[in-house]
């Protein structure tokens, strides 16, 4: 079966860099899987490739959806799974949204379905007290999914809040990780850097954003704050300064320490996959090629 490369790791450690090298050096597409670059509208803070990057390699699932339009992880599995079988899978997976990757490389785990009433009323309890009622009650009813969950996003909070209560159970008990057939074998490598390391350059492309213009970029979309595609490190911090409930600088602060703690959530995700491959993402290109040259020749790791 053919081999599907897969390059992921915690956010701003280097993935975009690597995979454009890789993906002109074996002359193949590269896949987007970070679940915000999807949306056209936030290019600056998803840290989406540039259009130079993109004429360089097609990139698939770069902008082609609005912030308006709701795009889940399953619409995911299903596009991505029709675009790599177009391209005979000569392709190169990359992002840094587990779920994404999960589901093209695993499939995702079947989830009782949740009456409409107790939906509604979680929904309710949303709107009435905020993101923060959400978070606790994933910590509460859910810890192990608490550890990994991006608790900026109240769409996947919510979901594990309405089946924890529907079932009793914790949503995580029901995340088997069960691996659905694939016309295809996997080659997972994740890039790991020395955590002081990896948080300095997540703190200096935060610097980056705010020189480029994500302040304006946020602004612009401020009416559309309500939307689950705009729940995201970088906008909802601007946008509490856009209320005036923090200053400028703070809001800076808190999009740097947002952006760490999701990179800790990732890590702690990957880490707890066993056919991931793990690649020092300082070691020179030549010197990487040649590891991931090697590990496409062995056997399949799924």
């Amino acid at each position: 079966m053919p081999k599907l490369l897969v390059i992921t790791g915690p956010t701003g450690v280097g993935k975009t860099e690597l995979t454009l090298r890789l993906a002109e050096s074996l002359h193949c597409d590269i896949v987007n899987a970070d679940s915000r670059q999807i949306y056209r509208e936030i290019p600056i803070g998803t840290a989406a490739p540039t259009a130079e990057e993109q004429l360089k390699v097609k990139h698939w699932f770069v902008g082609v959806k609005s912030v308006h339009e709701n795009y889940s992880a399953g619409d995911y599995e299903r596009d991505c799974l029709k675009v790599l079988k177009q391209l005979n899978y000569r392709a190169i997976l990359s992002g840094g949204s587990m779920m994404y990757i999960d589901a093209v490389c695993n499939g995702l785990d079947d989830i009782p379905k949740v009456e409409e009433t107790l939906r509604n009323q979680v929904r309710e309890e949303y709107r009435t007290n905020g993101l923060a009622w959400l978070q606790n009650e994933v910590q509460r009813l859910d810890p192990d999914y608490w550890e990994v969950v991006d608790r900026q996003n109240p769409q996947r909070l919510i979901h594990c809040v309405e089946l924890s209560l529907s079932t009793g159970k914790p949503y995580s008990s029901f995340r088997k990780r069960a691996v659905s057939p694939r016309e295809f074998d996997v080659l997972k490598v994740a890039l790991q850097r020395p955590r002081e390391e990896l948080y300095e350059r997540i703190n200096e492309r935060v610097d980056k954003m705010i020189e480029s213009g994500l302040e304006q970029e946020a602004r612009a979309l401020y009416e559309l704050r309500h939307l689950n595609s705009m729940q995201t490190v970088g906008y909802r911090e601007m946008f509490a300064y856009f209320d005036g409930t923090i200053s400028k600088e703070e809001a800076i602060r808190l999009i740097k320490q947002n952006s760490r703690h999701y990179a800790k959530r990732q890590m702690t995700w990957f880490g707890a996959d066993k056919t991931i491959h793990w690649l020092d993402a300082k070691l020179n290109y030549e010197k990487q090629m040649d590891i991931i040259t090697d590990w496409l020749r062995a056997d399949s790791v799924r």
